[in-house]
């Protein structure tokens, strides 16, 4: 199999598409007969997962990983800063939390080697490993006042020796001088590397970019390699909560309506996509009391800040209405964040969340919370309630809550999590409701036919990378692209 060069997704802004391009390629690849792997040195989120050795990443590029059929490791992601408030930011490097930062101590120039030496290891191991290393940027590569300190873009695809492929997204106007700005703007050396443009995001009929994509390629020397449409139908995990503001806040009489609670510092939200595509639910976020009324079911998320956020709950109304809806008999289920908000009290004695060191919970569960410095991540095999059925999912937190009346079993036999009656439990576990002994137990309730519909998630995710690879075969240049990346 012949030897790749790198190349990395980078972007005219932030959201403009780089961890979907990035996605949809590694399957490519995969599909190809070569072994892809992602990486992305410095990644902003609050999706975050939990690879096999209990190490801490990027969600995007855990499902990149997935994508390439590859166990996803830290060194995908080595710098990850999860926003936990105003300017400030968790900062877990290699996998491990390493304090809280905040923006501008962090940027600062001076600081900014030893992280980028991490980066290049990171960069350097998994290249021995796999062939191609698909990079990710972030945000925008024409931050000219963040250049010197830049470590995730054009820095990093200098040194991989990558070649630059420029996202841009149609979809929210200006594209060409989006384009135009982002390439010119660059060193010199840095715009050689920028060997093709994908103008991602476009809606109605592709012929009528036939010209702007003839001009794009004439003003800016680099050739257009696909004008990728909107893909509605394709569901992969997003990486930002930026996809929350396009997500639906409506419920549906002939669905079971599943409210997920919105949070100020939500985090893990991808917790919800597989629920979210059965085909007896309708899943819309609740940001108002009066959200959770035509609510059959109610789901508190993870929270980057659980303090914070459960203090804003009582601020807007939301804790009473939460409690008014366990007490209608709706169901009620807290994960990670939630679960704690739920219980009677959470407190933070060495102030890892902030200033406020005792909080009231929800009291919709007899347990307390004690916030620790201490952050536990791994991936866990477990068993719901007394169904038999190996389930999977993977915890990330900070903090350690008593089990009074445990929701799950571990395969070492310990047990986790909490239930006060059938319709009101919480646990720790993200990927809870990836799985269908939980998803049979909660819809059950509400089944108005009959036996609840089997929803594979493992299988419907495959379907989706494979989809995903088929809408870009079709859209992108993927001979071009090869051509550029076979180039030594």
């Amino acid at each position: 199999m012949k030897r790749l060069t790198p190349i990395l997704l980078a972007g005219t802004g932030s959201d403009v598409g780089k961890s979907l391009i990035a996605t949809g390629l590694c399957r490519i690849f995969r599909q190809d007969g070569f072994a892809p792997a992602p990486f992305k040195a410095q990644n902003m989120a609050l999706n975050s997962y939990a690879t096999p050795e209990g190490l801490e990443i990027g969600r995007a590029q855990a499902v990149q990983a997935e994508a390439a059929g590859i166990e996803c490791s830290v060194d995908m992601n080595p710098i990850l800063l999860k926003p936990s408030g105003e300017n400030m930011s968790q900062v877990v490097i290699n996998g491990k939390p390493c304090g809280n930062r905040d923006a501008y101590s962090y940027f600062r120039r001076e600081d900014k080697e030893a992280l980028r030496r991490i980066a290049h290891e990171a960069f350097d191991r998994l290249s021995a490993r796999y062939n191609p290393v698909v990079l990710e940027g972030a945000g925008s590569i024409s931050e000219l006042n963040l250049r010197d300190g830049d470590i995730v873009n054009m820095s990093m695809a200098a040194y991989a020796d990558a070649d630059v492929i420029l996202v841009a997204d149609i979809d929210r106007g200006g594209v060409f001088a989006s384009v135009y700005g982002s390439v010119m703007l660059q060193t010199p050396a840095d715009r050689a590397r920028i060997k093709g443009v994908v103008i991602n995001k476009f809606r109605g009929d592709l012929r009528l970019f036939d010209e702007g994509r003839r001009m794009l390629e004439e003003i800016c020397g680099v050739p257009v390699l696909g004008v990728v449409p909107m893909a509605p139908h394709i569901h992969i995990d997003e990486e930002d909560s930026v996809a929350l503001a396009r997500k639906d806040r409506h419920a549906r009489r002939d669905k079971v309506n599943v409210a997920v609670v919105l949070l100020s510092h939500i985090s893990n939200f991808t917790d919800f996509n597989m629920l979210e595509r059965h085909p007896m639910v309708n899943l819309f976020y609740a940001a108002t009391p009066e959200d959770l009324n035509a609510a059959d079911i109610v789901i508190l998320p993870g929270s980057k800040n659980t303090i914070g956020d459960l203090i804003d709950l009582r601020r807007r109304g939301m804790a009473a209405a939460i409690a008014e809806a366990a007490k209608d008999g709706k169901t009620v289920i807290g994960i990670c964040g939630g679960y704690q908000m739920m219980g009677r009290l959470v407190c933070d004695p060495d102030g890892v969340e902030g200033a406020i060191t005792s909080v009231p919970g929800l009291g919709l569960l007899p347990v307390e919370t004690v916030i620790t410095g201490y952050k536990t991540t791994r991936q866990v095999e477990f068993r719901f309630m007394d169904d038999e059925r190996v389930c999977r999912g993977y915890e990330i937190h900070m903090g350690h809550t008593d089990t009074p009346a445990p929701l799950v079993t571990f395969a070492d036999g310990t047990r986790e999590g909490c239930m006060a009656g059938p319709r009101c439990f919480g646990s720790y576990l993200h990927g809870l409701l990836d799985n269908q002994p939980v998803i049979d137990y909660i819809l059950k309730p509400y089944d108005r036919g009959g036996e609840c519909v089997v929803f594979d998630a493992a299988e419907f995710k495959e379907r989706q990378y494979d989809l995903l690879a088929d809408w870009l075969r079709k859209h992108m240049d993927i001979q071009r692209l090869y051509e550029i990346m076979e180039r030594r």
